[in-house]
């Protein structure tokens, strides 16, 4: 690919990056909870219950920073920690009620959003899109980010 299309491409993600963070920061701040909480929320109520190792991988966090974003949950009564009788030391989350209405109502807002966004776009590359971004997202997950040359940026 040819320097201006992967600059032009630089430019696409900046812009959606900007949409994303700005939906993301209004619609946390209004359901009463943070980004990362969201984003812990949303996968344990698609599963119902969960380990936190298992949730650490799928949200590419550290165990110690998800038990943080996790104790926030518990203390604000939205996810209860289930101990393994045999095991101690593997924990399951699940929601609680008031965490599975949250994670309804999170649902609802968002399904609404991307309603209208779809409803903006034709209906013949509804698939299109969901197809590019889902090969954008299996590239960004194998790709590693290489080393700008410093000669590139000076001259």
């Amino acid at each position: 690919m040819e320097l201006e299309d992967i600059r032009y491409f630089r430019e696409i993600m900046r812009r959606l990056q900007r949409n994303l963070s700005w939906q993301s920061k209004s619609d946390a701040v209004c359901c009463g909870i943070t980004v990362a909480q969201c984003h812990a929320m949303m996968e344990i109520g698609k599963v119902n219950k969960i380990s936190i190792v298992d949730l650490a991988s799928i949200l590419r966090l550290d165990k110690s920073t998800l038990s943080r974003t996790i104790d926030g949950m518990v203390d604000a009564g939205l996810v209860e920690r289930l101990p393994n009788p045999e095991d101690r030391r593997y924990i399951k989350l699940t929601l609680t009620e008031q965490g599975k209405n949250l994670f309804d109502s999170i649902n609802c807002t968002f399904d609404q959003y991307y309603q209208n966004i779809f409803a903006a776009i034709s209906s013949e590359k509804h698939q299109l899109v969901m197809e590019s971004l889902s090969l954008l997202v299996e590239a960004m997950a194998v790709s590693k980010s290489s080393e700008c040359c410093r000669e590139e940026l000076t001259s």
